[in-house]
């Protein structure tokens, strides 16, 4: 059943309204930062509103503006919708309360502005979740990219202004010269850039040569370099540059995670899974991104730099998430949007971690971290649990979705995709268990006892502990989300 109501509009108004009041509290830190708090909750609570309707077996749609026949201002509420709104939402409550802790304790320059962009960030997440169409999702992901820029060469300095420049080529480049033309096709065999009412059919008709569709489906694919896809990954480890609550905005918050639901999204709901079935486009997509799943594992293990050895990890674990789509079986599909879910949490505190102990320490080195657990328990111990999750161990978060991603591998009888599984698990733990090791087992107490070193601010640490413990809870209770993406499935 469709509804038809503007409450989609509401997430993104509240964030305007907020960004607004932002700029108008710039010389009064605490009211500032009081608007960012309020809108972040308000946002989500407005999110929420919006899951019975979608439990109950309906969607929303509101069209705010028709710009010619089959092309649309308009705006969609599903289960593949409300997994990336929740999420992005919820996390940017979290990131504004360890942006205060960090920003305050690092003196941090231009935080008015700081703190504008994250808003309109998330105002772009929240519209590429909730497009009804190619034509919204183009315009709120490259809103995403804009206003990413400023917070990516933050800090102003010439290695910034590489970071940024890098990626911004990446990133514009292209959804200019890739993704829009993807889109133009799509409406030239199509006449609509509406997204189809179930993932099965798709909008392409039988008529359409299957060359032109298979051109069609690789430029998506190829566009969407927020997904951080190899060879298109490099503007990733370069944005590293910029503060550590930005770096978490772009791996777990908004950025990356637009790229890998625009292409589950185009893959859904423009080609459809008869079509991708039919011309073997689901299988092949899943060879190619299984590549990146293993060599960016690979390089995360020669990397010492903490952050650096995240950003691989996250270009791997994102493949996780399209070659789950790919897999075209409901258990495939189940994790790989599920994997949204549980990478976000894990790598979210990941990357708090990691700015935490910089905080405390200035230290970004791995091998500077022996026995650093002693004297920050909280954040390692939270550091272990996430890590855990990244890896695949029960009861926690990522074991859930890598459960069903092996289910949905061996339900298709595919023996190779079950081998990348396993030995990209075997992977992650080599390049976290030994943060973990090291932090606890290596080392001495007295080594940091000596120091003024200790936990981070509290309203750094505070989110990065309920993180942790919420990646617990979801493998423990997967069944909201596994029920919500059901919705979505044939």
């Amino acid at each position: 059943m469709h509804i038809e109501s503007a409450r989609p509009l509401l997430p993104i108004t509240i964030i305007l309204v907020t960004s607004i009041l932002i700029l108008i509290s710039r010389k009064r830190q605490n009211i500032r930062e009081f608007w960012s708090i309020a809108g972040s909750i308000l946002t989500f609570i407005s999110v929420v509103s919006m899951v019975p309707a979608i439990l109950n077996g309906n969607k929303i749609l509101y069209t705010l503006s028709t710009i010619a026949p089959g092309i649309s201002l308009n705006f969609r509420v599903d289960a593949l919708s409300l997994i990336f709104g929740i999420i992005s939402s919820l996390l940017w409550i979290f990131t504004t309360f360890y942006s205060i802790g960090y920003m305050r304790s690092l003196k941090e320059h231009a935080q008015t502005r700081y703190y504008i962009c994250f808003a309109i960030t998330i105002l772009g997440a929240q519209g590429v979740s909730f497009s009804g169409s190619l034509f919204s999702l183009y315009l709120f992901y490259e809103m995403i990219t804009l206003f990413t820029y400023p917070l990516v060469a933050h800090h102003q300095d010439k290695e910034a202004y590489e970071g940024g420049k890098k990626y911004v080529v990446y990133l514009m480049g292209t959804a200019k010269g890739l993704f829009l033309p993807a889109v133009i096709l799509t409406y030239v065999f199509t006449g609509t850039l509406d997204f189809a009412d179930n993932i099965t059919d798709g909008v392409f008709t039988k008529g359409v040569d299957n060359v032109w569709i298979i051109v069609t489906y690789v430029l998506f694919i190829a566009g969407f370099a927020k997904a951080a896809i190899m060879p298109l990954h490099n503007w990733l480890p370069s944005a590293m540059i910029a503060p550590t609550p930005v770096t978490a905005l772009l791996h777990a918050v908004a950025v990356v995670k637009a790229g890998v639901f625009c292409i589950s999204r185009v893959m859904l709901s423009t080609f459809g899974i008869e079509l991708l079935h039919r011309l073997n486009l689901g299988i092949y997509t899943a060879y190619f991104v299984s590549f990146t799943i293993l060599v960016a594992s690979i390089i995360a293990l020669t990397k010492d730099d903490i952050k650096a050895r995240l950003a691989y990890s996250t270009v791997s674990q994102l493949s996780y998430i399209v070659l789950g789509v790919a897999l075209l079986d409901s258990p495939g599909i189940l994790g790989g949007i599920l994997h949204i879910v549980n990478h976000s949490f894990s790598k979210i505190t990941l990357f708090f971690c990691a700015g935490a102990i910089y905080v405390a320490t200035r230290k970004k080195k791995i091998s500077d971290m022996e026995g650093i657990g002693y004297t920050m328990p909280f954040t390692m111990g939270a550091f272990a649990i996430a890590s855990l999750s990244m890896i695949g161990v029960p009861p926690v978060a990522g074991f859930v979705s890598k459960w069903y991603l092996l289910n949905g591998a061996l339900g298709i009888h595919n023996l190779v995709i079950v081998i990348v599984l396993m030995v990209s698990s075997i992977l992650n733990a080599g390049y976290f268990a030994p943060i973990t090791f090291k932090a606890f087992f290596q080392g001495k107490k007295v080594r940091w006892a000596k120091g003024d070193i200790k936990e981070a601010p509290t309203t750094m640490v505070v989110p990065i502990v309920i993180a942790s413990l919420i990646t617990v809870v979801i493998g423990l209770f997967p069944q909201f989300f596994v029920s919500l993406i059901g919705r979505l499935l044939p």
